[in-house]
């Protein structure tokens, strides 16, 4: 059966997660719904980060879906469908030439080689221990040429590529890829997330609380935390921010 979507598009917002999880649930009449603005006022990311986004240029929405039977303890789940979702997208548009760059750093950014392009916020509500509804937020970066934030390592569609793209087209594509993911079966998921990290062969440098070091990516945990192995062969494990892969002339 096909998915009923109620879309709510504005030319400014505050933030699209901030306006689906004031509804509080939503819509009991649909199931996914799909808040899209030319320009946000009080645009997140992680932990409480901006995201920069000349109006107009860019996709800036949120996706609110109700979760059926994902547990609390494998939410990791849903930024793998979104994380899937956008850079499979991104692929579809950029072509061949340009898709070998596309990856998704742990835990959802997604970049071209060493440049962002895309920054996630998940947002889940909770029930017992179970999922009751999630809000995905997406920030991609299409037709924007010129980054004025200190962000350190901003990129767009169109420096990739050099052409404008149809920021409507993309979304409704990334919407669908989305759905789709919900309903795969969750090893299917976990598997192609994993062939598409960042940095998933070699060793590469990382930073934790204690200082530098080099490690390669073991694998990630149900729950989402980054597993490393250290040319020394050291086991770590991360959660979310514990951990930072330190970028080219950083």
């Amino acid at each position: 059966m096909m998915s009923r979507i109620k879309w709510h598009k504005s030319d400014s917002i505050g933030s699209t997660n901030t306006y689906l999880r004031e509804l509080k649930g939503g819509d009991p009449a649909y199931d996914y719904e799909v808040a899209v603005a030319d320009f946000q006022t009080a645009g997140r990311g992680q932990k409480g980060n901006t995201w920069e986004s000349e109006q107009g240029k860019n996709l800036l929405f949120s996706i609110l879906a109700h979760p059926r039977n994902i547990k609390v303890r494998d939410q990791f789940y849903l930024s793998e469908a979104i994380a899937l979702a956008v850079s499979d997208a991104v692929i579809a548009v950029i072509g061949p030439e340009f898709a070998g760059g596309v990856s998704v750093k742990w835990s959802n950014d997604v970049y071209w080689k060493d440049f962002k392009m895309a920054g996630i916020l998940i947002e889940n509500t909770l029930q017992g221990d179970r999922i009751l509804d999630t809000v995905a937020g997406v920030g991609l970066d299409v037709n924007q040429e010129v980054f004025l934030s200190d962000a350190p390592n901003p990129i767009s569609l169109k420096i990739i590529t050099g052409r404008v793209f149809d920021r409507d087209a993309l979304l409704t594509d990334i919407v669908d890829r989305f759905i789709g993911y919900m309903e795969q079966d969750r090893a299917d998921v976990d598997r192609m997330y994993r062939e598409r990290l960042y940095r998933r062969e070699g060793y590469h440098p990382f930073r934790d609380a204690a200082g530098e070091f080099e490690a390669c990516i073991e694998g990630i945990r149900p729950d989402g935390c980054l597993m490393l192995l250290t040319r020394g062969g050291e086991h770590r494990v991360y959660e979310f921010k514990q951990v930072q892969f330190i970028l080219p002339g950083k």
